[in-house]
């Protein structure tokens, strides 16, 4: 019997990270999941994993994980748009991305995908799609998420450039579906709108992929793409109001129809940030998100479809999927 290859996996509990397992397990890997002791592990039930109990940031720990494995998927991130302290954001994420990039290279690793974010590029003003020619500075990044994405980014590229990290970079747009059991800012519109609480909405865009497509990026990305480039794993541009549209449909409401600038919405985001100090829940609504609401999020997937093979399903059926899940979950009625 042929020894699988062993791929070490960092954010196996997660959204995203739970994809790419199931992705890897299908392609014939083992898989070696990093996961916080604290951990939702409801994504992990039926799959089989050697699970590693552990911190991103644990430089010895992770080192002895890697023992034996030839791929790294570093896909854990700290996914928020609000903290009570931002900086753990940043931290986490920087600090994080650093540690594991570090033991791959002292374990001589062949190839690692390391999972960024579409928050590392410009935006247009002119609400045309984005590509990979467009990088982000962190000084002009909005918030903590994005920023610490910039930075984790760009340490990722040094790397490559400087001392041979065989890296390749995905950046992911908003992905959508089934699994999303925190739930993510995009799943947490997909629960809202789909309960009848959201009758309004700012005039801004998004960029909608199925989470098992943003799955097959990655392994095509271990495969096929070119170390030190970054690849959007993207789908459909869809304004919001389309998106609460489709979301209306699945539930058998009416869709919103009350477009609100973003001035109004401002003092709601602040009230609820302070409100969230109090609870410690994050706010539906946050200060950075309306920011970023002034643009239109939209990206091209050209480059992936090109050089990966990278193909994604029309964003109403990853809505639909993520709705009959939610549904399902009890997440509404």
């Amino acid at each position: 019997m042929v020894a699988k290859d062993i791929a070490f996996l960092t954010g196996a509990s997660g959204f995203v990270g739970s994809a790419v397992a199931r992705k890897l397990l299908d392609e014939g890997f083992a898989v070696r999941a990093l996961v916080r002791k604290s951990s939702n592990r409801a994504n992990l039930a039926g799959i089989d994993l050697d699970v590693v109990e552990g911190d991103i940031r644990d430089a010895a720990l992770i080192q002895k994980a890697m023992a034996g494995v030839r791929q790294v998927f570093h896909v854990a991130a700290d996914y928020r748009l609000w903290a009570p302290d931002p900086q753990e954001i940043i931290k986490t994420n920087t600090d994080g991305t650093r540690a594991i990039m570090r033991a791959a290279l002292a374990s001589g690793v062949e190839r690692i995908a390391y999972t960024s974010s579409v928050a590392t590029l410009r935006l247009s003003d002119d609400g045309t799609p984005s590509d990979e020619t467009m990088p982000l500075s962190a000084e002009n990044a909005i918030g903590a998420y994005k920023k610490s994405k910039v930075l984790a980014e760009r340490l990722v590229e040094r790397m490559v450039a400087e001392e041979g990290l065989p890296a390749v970079i995905v950046n992911p747009s908003t992905p959508i579906g089934p699994r999303d059991v925190r739930p993510t800012p995009t799943g947490r519109i997909v629960v809202e709108a789909a309960a009848g609480r959201m009758p309004a909405y700012v005039e801004t865009g998004l960029n909608l992929v199925h989470v098992d497509d943003v799955a097959d990026g990655h392994v095509a990305a271990l495969k096929k793409g070119r170390t030190g480039e970054r690849y959007i794993l993207g789908g459909q541009d869809m304004t919001l109001g389309q998106m609460l549209a489709e979301i209306a449909t699945l539930a058998g409401r009416r869709p919103p129809t009350i477009k609100l600038p973003r001035s109004l919405i401002y003092p709601i985001a602040y009230g609820a940030e302070t409100a969230a100090r109090i609870t410690g829940r994050e706010p539906f609504a946050t200060v950075d998100g309306l920011r970023m609401a002034k643009y239109k999020m939209f990206f091209s997937s050209a480059k992936a479809e090109r050089e990966l093979g990278y193909r994604a399903r029309p964003a109403r059926e990853a809505l639909a999927e993520a709705f009959q899940w939610f549904r399902s979950e009890g997440y509404f009625k």
